[in-house]
């Protein structure tokens, strides 16, 4: 079977300040999120991979770039847009406080509801609209990998990966916060026979990161 490891970009200085990125924003990497980079690609060095995707945005594109270096194969990387964060309209730049104070119907619908999630008043997009524009992209990444033991990497963003990968387990919208979200530099890991049916193998794993979790690590 074609297996997909999603891994979620190295931390940044909005995730520890606790403030929307989406698409529109992109605060530096950590320090130490360089050092996250290195043992993701340690922990999958073992792994061949025919193909690296990413979103371009910077704190998406960086992180492929050092974990394929320390894989130390030749892996071509691939940018791609479809790939990148949920727009998030006036949220971007905002504390989560703040968000909680001028927009609390939206932010607990994030959150908690994605079924009810209107992304009118903050001028964003709908958890349908990420999944309609991500889906394809991991289809024509299925196509171009098509022999059953193809591996590929795939580096995205908390929110989109939560929401696609859910739905590509075929997680009802209104479930798709309920497997929890996803630590910066997780590893998530589905399979799948023809791009159609996904099976999930492993999910947020952390199991190689030596830093201790913080609350401002996953979403």
């Amino acid at each position: 079977m074609l297996k997909l490891y999603f891994i979620r970009h190295g931390k940044t200085e909005w995730n520890l300040e606790g403030r929307f990125q989406g698409a529109g924003g992109d605060s530096p990497l950590l320090t130490e999120s360089y050092d996250q980079m290195v043992q993701v690609g340690r922990f999958l060095k073992d792994t061949p991979f025919t193909h690296a995707y990413a979103s371009p945005i910077k704190r998406a594109r960086v992180t492929a770039q050092h974990v394929v270096k320390e894989l130390h194969q030749q892996v071509p990387l691939t940018l791609v847009s479809r790939l990148e964060e949920f727009h998030l309209g006036k949220m971007e730049g905002m504390a989560f406080t703040a968000v909680r104070d001028q927009f609390p119907a939206e932010l607990d619908a994030f959150r908690n509801h994605p079924d009810q999630y209107d992304a009118a008043k903050i001028g964003g997009e709908t958890f349908t609209q990420v999944i309609d524009r991500m889906t394809p992209a991991i289809q024509k990444i299925v196509a171009a990998n098509p022999q059953p033991t193809d591996n590929v990497l795939i580096v995205s963003h908390g929110a989109a990966l939560n929401a696609e990968i859910n739905a590509l387990l075929g997680t009802p919208l209104a479930d798709l916060r309920k497997r929890g979200g996803l630590r910066n530099a997780s590893v998530t890991v589905l399979e799948t026979v023809d791009g159609h049916h996904y099976d999930l193998v492993d999910w947020n794993d952390t199991s190689f990161l030596t830093a201790t979790a913080t609350p401002t690590d996953t979403i």
